[in-house]
């Protein structure tokens, strides 16, 4: 931090300028309708690596099917992981869901409201225990996530590498030392709703934001050199072969991912990871099939190409149809379901894309 700008800072001046800009401004978004930690929990959870606008849908069917935390704590978990379909990174899901019976077996069905309980619960990590306690309860905890760091990286002219893990803790107590004690939660919400409005990554609005006066960046011309970010490790491109399989009777071949690791728990098509010679993947498609689950396939054609692109890679998926024979043997993993079940399971995105491919080439 240069000469420490948090001493130069008119503290109760910015904590005004940015509330009362907030109080005016805000979004109008369904989370925000009360103050339930529950509501909020889930929100932020949802959040996370995904647009608010993608998440508004999502929250209310989500709430409306699971309206507390006793009726969360008690669905199954196909579910629930079928409410979260489409939203991605689905480990939030099931860690949300593994926190909330904690908190309905432990806590008698009411959300922590201290630092120490809050953050022991699964997939509540600083951030999300600092949203829940400052917007839910009052308490003023930071809840520093990439928006804030950008915002204050700019604000108080901060040039450490906001990629590395220690420096939140350089931003999480600027916080402490900015944050409003008699309105905690609109602080908090108000830096994020700024870095989603307004001090944008690109490009950001200072015309138009509420604490301009107060930004060393914006007098010291280096608002697009902030914040500093060092570029994640390389992307892996990984080659997938994928195949709706059917047998005599119509039905639709799927299987269900291992309990840990990318999209545990969901279903899919069969696929593999192609391997050189790419010319040869349907051949490799029908091996994987009989050595993973003696079940011998027939693959026919393509239906269409897929790309899908996750945070540290992307699946280039070639997509068939093709038939099962007619003695294949169903386990737990591995079902054989009509055209009309296939809605009543949780697949990733990719995967819907497939089904959708599937359903054109039926036409």
């Amino acid at each position: 931090m240069n000469n420490n700008p948090l001493k130069q800072i008119d503290k109760h001046g910015f904590q005004e300028d940015l509330i009362g800009w907030f109080e005016a401004e805000q979004r109008d978004l369904p989370w925000r309708k009360d103050k339930d930690p529950y509501k909020v929990w889930v929100s932020e959870i949802m959040l996370q690596q995904t647009r608010v606008d993608t998440v508004i849908p999502y929250f209310h069917r989500f709430i409306e099917q699971f309206p507390t935390i006793k009726a969360l704590s008690e669905a199954e978990e196909d579910k629930v992981l079928k409410a979260w379909e489409g939203l991605g990174y689905y480990s939030r899901a099931r860690n949300l869901q593994f926190a909330v019976k904690e908190v309905h077996e432990k806590y008698a069905g009411k959300v922590p409201d201290n630092p120490k309980e809050i953050s022991t619960l699964k997939g509540v990590g600083p951030y999300t225990a600092g949203a829940i306690l400052s917007i839910a309860y009052g308490i003023p905890e930071p809840a520093v996530d990439g928006n804030v760091m950008r915002v204050l990286s700019r604000i108080l002219s901060i040039w450490e590498d906001i990629a590395k893990a220690s420096t939140r803790k350089i931003f999480e107590q600027a916080v402490r030392e900015l944050i409003s004690h008699e309105n905690p939660s609109f602080f908090n919400q108000a830096l994020m709703e700024l870095g989603a409005l307004i001090c944008t990554p690109t490009s950001p609005k200072c015309l138009l934001c509420p604490v301009r006066d107060h930004c060393h960046a914006f007098h010291e011309g280096t608002t697009t050199e902030l914040p500093i970010k060092t570029k994640n490790k390389k992307h892996r491109q990984v080659r997938i072969a994928a195949a709706v399989f059917t047998d005599e009777d119509g039905r639709v071949l799927i299987h269900k991912r291992d309990e840990s690791g990318l999209l545990a728990n969901l279903w899919e098509f069969p696929n593999i990871e192609i391997l050189l010679p790419y010319e040869h993947e349907t051949d490799q498609l029908k091996e994987s099939m009989i050595e993973g689950f003696h079940a011998e396939v027939r693959v026919n054609e393509m239906i269409g190409q897929i790309e899908h692109v996750f945070s540290h890679l992307t699946w280039n998926i070639n997509a068939y149809k093709g038939k099962v024979a007619a003695d294949m043997k169903e386990a737990d993993d591995l079902k054989l379901v009509s055209k009309d079940e296939i809605d009543q399971y949780a697949f990733s995105v990719s995967h819907q894309k497939i089904w959708q491919k599937f359903l054109e080439s039926e036409v």
